[in-house]
């Protein structure tokens, strides 16, 4: 049996530099474009792509050093590298299709917060009203949108009731609005630093130094102080414990923090 596997570990070790080529080429894809940070953490680009691609890359090799072996005839050969190939590259495929699921297409303010939505956050029966590029593949970066007041009565109550489903407005394409319209509601809804400062006390050090970080290269009209920054919740379905830093003057998103700004 050692003896087996010793003559059939080069092949293995082969499979496996070939197995962690492709995994870094999909990493450029994930990471390059798909969850550009932070989102890799705020949208778990990050765990998805080691679960996936870490049982890729193992069960390949895994599977050629158990089922290949030189004395095999060639059609016997090309059969078990064929079998070996259709199921990693169909493991490959599910993965890298539920990444494009879960990658950020918006970040949608919404009254008091942002919330990043994912391909899998819209009901399919809201895709009719969503933008052509509200779609699981493809290499926009995620879009800053607002949410637009209700028109009706009638139509506010229908979203109080969706809401209490689970599903908010920032997840529904047809509430969606430029985030212009927005900006005057986010920066009046938005707090001071030294507020973010005293709910994370802990984390002081990395407020500060993140907002360093976003003051830089700012826009015209824009502040260049870290300390004039102000912020809002960030929410997405992975976690509540991130913020996104505002400019006090356009309310662009300058940057983003890893705190709690709901104080829990």
């Amino acid at each position: 049996m050692l003896n087996r596997l010793a003559e059939t570990l080069p092949w293995a070790v082969r499979h496996l530099l070939l197995s962690l080529l492709i995994a870094g080429l999909t990493g450029l894809l994930v990471f390059g474009v798909w969850f550009p940070e932070p989102y890799r953490e705020i949208s778990g680009g990050m765990a998805l792509f080691v679960l996936v691609l870490g049982v890729d890359v193992v069960c390949g090799p895994l599977l050629t050093l158990l089922l290949l072996h030189p004395s095999k005839s060639r059609v016997a050969l090309a059969v078990d590298f064929g079998l070996i190939a259709c199921l990693q590259l169909g493991a490959l495929g599910y993965g890298l299709h539920t990444l494009s699921q879960a990658r950020p297409l918006a970040v949608v303010f919404e009254v008091d917060r942002f919330r990043v939505v994912a391909f899998a956050d819209i009901l399919e029966q809201d895709l009719a009203t969503a933008p052509p590029w509200v779609r699981p593949w493809g290499f926009k970066q995620p879009q800053i949108l607002g949410i637009r007041t209700a028109s009706t009565g009638e139509e506010k109550l229908g979203s109080v009731g969706v809401s209490l489903q689970g599903v908010e407005p920032g997840q529904r394409p047809d509430w969606w609005q430029d985030y212009a319209l927005s900006v005057p509601g986010a920066i009046e809804r938005s707090q001071p630093l030294a507020g973010l400062q005293k709910l994370n006390p802990n984390r002081i050090h990395d407020i500060q130094a993140n907002a360093v970080r976003a003051a830089q290269a700012p826009q015209p009209g824009e502040t260049s102080s870290p300390n004039a920054l102000r912020w809002l919740p960030l929410v997405s379905r992975q976690t509540m414990d991130w913020v996104a830093l505002l400019d006090p003057v356009t309310g662009r998103i300058r940057g983003y923090v890893h705190a709690d700004g709901f104080g829990s």
